[in-house]
């Protein structure tokens, strides 16, 4: 029941220390790995989660045990699994209760079947550890499995959370209570945000933001040639010409106005290449509000109809294209909601003037290869004019910091706690008030689409931000720390956090 990942192919320290902008970074890891690593004793570190594929956790793991292991850390990777589906459509229902979603009641079949479903995979798993590792569970679909095997080997366990909420609702409530009995058997917490951290850990938990690698084929530089080869190889675009590389086996999929999906090229070219686009990537996921963009963005369209001024604008408005896309939901094995994101997304499209169907394209990224996932999403990205995360909740959001990465300009909401973490109104890029007012939407996309030299201003402050807090590099120092910490619980931490929920 438990899937062991081998991790094979991993940037090295000195490949990123080689470029001018992360030769500091790699310094200041290298020196604090000088000084905490011998305090770990050689023990194995090991990671656990609940999908190799899709979503911010998988990305960011291969490379941070990579580079553990570089700097002379034992590290391992551990995928739970069952056979009983209703378990990923329970730990999703979990999610949402987190992000205060959802009826706040967990039934008692619920409970036994969490239960049941980790026991299984602490039996599995079991044989692969010993006392003396350590063990990293994210997440709460493995956090019932880690509790497990804590209590059974008296091994160091860390849990690792991504996601909150800074309220108190019935939802909330109903979830942390479930999970205390398995959260409180762990050494320490870690969590994305301090508003996040439930009373009953306070004393024993680390903020550490999430990161991202920007080495990774999503996150690296393409040259134009590379990222004109990506959009036609994938099918994101008509190809006029010659290219060095060959077509990918598995290409992107486009929502057609019949409810259907077809290559992305049809029924015309995305204009990824030459036309203004609004793009939001993220899993199909209610809580990512992609609906009321798709209805700002139709509002949006409609102001042209309000007599437009300045020409120049007016041609954006008319050229502009909203692209959402998102991996193909049947790759997700732990997120069971993704089809039903999309048969809602494809019924409000289908209702659209025709119009409008032709400016909005819902793509579907083919997950068969996370190499070429990953690399159309980059280029993606860096054809897009404005970057938006809609999320109604957002434990952080790494498709905010990857675009902050490319220097786009970025759109986000007040609301979702991960997303103010990382933009700074009119400094980083643009946040609204509501995400579900399609007027309030509309009218930011606007004003941002009518201003180019703010959106370069926004995305050049968004580099940065993401470099000075944002990247693996950094993020690993501060693991470092924890990881000493929980080896010997007197070893001192900077940016403890004590917790401010309850």
């Amino acid at each position: 029941m438990v899937e062991r990942i081998s991790i094979t192919e991993t940037k090295t320290l000195d490949e990123y220390g080689s470029l001018t902008h992360l030769s500091s970074a790699v310094s200041r890891l290298r020196a604090e790995a000088r000084r905490l690593v011998p305090r770990l004793g050689g023990r194995h570190v090991w990671m656990v989660n609940s999908t190799a594929h899709g979503g911010g956790v998988a990305e960011m793991l291969p490379t941070q045990i990579g580079l553990l292991r570089e700097l002379g850390v034992p590290a391992d990777w551990l995928v739970i699994s069952t056979d009983r589906q209703a378990f990923f459509a329970f730990t999703k229902r979990l999610h949402n209760l987190v992000h205060g979603e959802g009826e706040a009641v967990i039934t008692g079949d619920e409970r036994e079947l969490y239960d049941a479903v980790s026991r299984e995979n602490a039996d599995a798993m079991r044989g692969l550890l010993s006392k003396d590792d350590i063990l990293i569970v994210h997440d709460p679909q493995p956090l019932g499995t880690g509790a497990i095997i804590k209590k059974e080997l008296g091994l160091r366990a860390i849990w690792r959370c991504h996601i909150g909420l800074d309220e108190h609702v019935p939802q909330t409530i109903a979830a942390w209570r479930f999970m205390r009995p398995f959260a409180e058997v762990y050494d320490q917490a870690v969590f994305s945000a301090p508003e996040y951290i439930p009373g009953y850990l306070a004393g024993r938990v680390a903020v550490i933001h999430p990161a991202i690698d920007p080495l990774s084929e999503k996150n690296r530089d393409l040259p134009l040639h590379k990222l004109v080869g990506i959009i036609w190889n994938a099918d994101l675009g008509v190809q006029s010409g010659p290219i060095l590389t060959e077509d990918y086996e598995h290409k992107a999929m486009r929502l057609q106005p019949d409810g259907a999906f077809d290559f992305a090229t049809m029924p015309e070219d995305l204009g990824l290449l030459s036309r203004p686009i609004i793009t939001q990537v993220s899993r199909w996921d209610r809580l990512k509000g992609f609906r009321p963009l798709m209805h700002g963005f139709r509002e949006l369209k409609r102001r042209l109809a309000n007599g437009i001024q300045d020409p120049t604008h007016r041609r954006r408005l008319e050229l502009v294209r909203l692209v959402l896309a998102g991996p193909d939901p049947a790759s997700i094995q732990d997120d069971p909601e993704g089809r039903q994101v999309i048969e809602e997304l494809i019924q409000d499209y289908v209702g659209f003037e025709p119009e409008i169907q032709e400016d909005i394209a819902v793509v579907s990224l083919p997950m068969e290869s996370t190499h070429y996932n990953a690399l159309m999403v980059n280029a993606i990205q860096r054809a897009s004019s404005i970057v938006v995360q809609n999320s109604l909740r957002e434990g952080f959001g790494l498709t905010v910091t990857e675009a902050m990465w490319k220097q786009k300009a970025v759109l986000g909401n007040y609301r979702a706690v991960g997303l103010r973490q990382q933009i700074r109104d009119r400094i980083d890029g643009c946040m609204v008030t509501d995400p579900e007012d399609a007027d309030e939407i509309a009218s930011t996309l606007n004003e941002m689409l009518a201003d180019p030299a703010s959106r370069t201003t926004w995305g050049n402050a968004a580099q940065r931000r993401v470099h000075d807090e944002f990247l693996v590099l950094s993020q690993l120092r501060h693991w470092l720390h924890v990881l000493a910490e929980v080896v010997d619980p007197s070893w001192p931490r900077p940016d403890r956090s004590t917790g401010s929920t309850s």
